[in-house]
């Protein structure tokens, strides 16, 4: 029931936007009444956060899973980019819920879209971490630089989605190579400072 509950609100929002969906369009869409909702969550933002987190935890597996750490980095690159783009895309109700609505719902959503956001930046230095014994040319990735690759994806993605209903979006999986060498580049990169 509560992934009904979820999958209402994604399709309901992705209809409607966030701000105008209200629980009658949640439990029209999940078809359970206002009551089973309320068995659930307290109101519209718990959805709606359920259903990040949850996306979240499920996008970052997909990273996680991606490859194997004893391939050469820049193939792992490769795989977990066409992996989490397609996964991605394969939910548009949601992604849009994703990239788009989290950033206005309010403080609540707005606290865990950070908290969130920092551990994917931790998975990216989790995942460079287990591949640099395969491959030790590979430099370490700092959570500061993590965050900003982070940043720097998400708002690559939120170019590429049209958040109003009806409107055109980029296909997401054809941002891999972009991606891609976003991520090489990031992990590439020698500054030179001054001595």
């Amino acid at each position: 029931m509560r992934a009904d509950l979820i999958s209402g609100l994604a399709t309901a929002v992705s209809e409607k936007g966030y701000a105008a969906s209200t629980i009658a369009d949640i439990v029209a869409h999940a078809r359970v009444s206002k009551r089973t909702f309320y068995e659930h969550f307290s109101d519209k933002e718990e959805c709606l956060m359920a259903l990040y987190r949850d996306s979240c935890d499920q996008l970052m597996m997909v990273l996680r899973e991606a490859g194997s750490p004893a391939e050469p980095w820049r193939e792992r690159i490769r795989v977990a980019a066409t992996a989490y783009l397609s996964t991605l895309e394969s939910l548009p109700a949601v992604y849009r819920t994703l990239l788009v609505e989290m950033q206005a719902a309010g403080p609540r959503a707005y606290r865990l879209r950070q908290e969130k956001q920092r551990r994917f930046a931790d998975t990216l230095v989790e995942i460079v971490e287990g591949g640099r014994p395969a491959n030790p040319e590979l430099p370490p990735l700092s959570p500061a630089v993590a965050v900003a690759l982070v940043g720097g994806l998400n708002e690559l993605l939120l170019q590429a989605v049209d958040p109003y209903p009806g409107g055109i979006s980029t296909p997401l999986t054809s941002l891999n190579d972009t991606v891609v060498d976003l991520v090489t580049a990031v992990l590439t990169y020698r500054p030179t400072r001054p001595e």
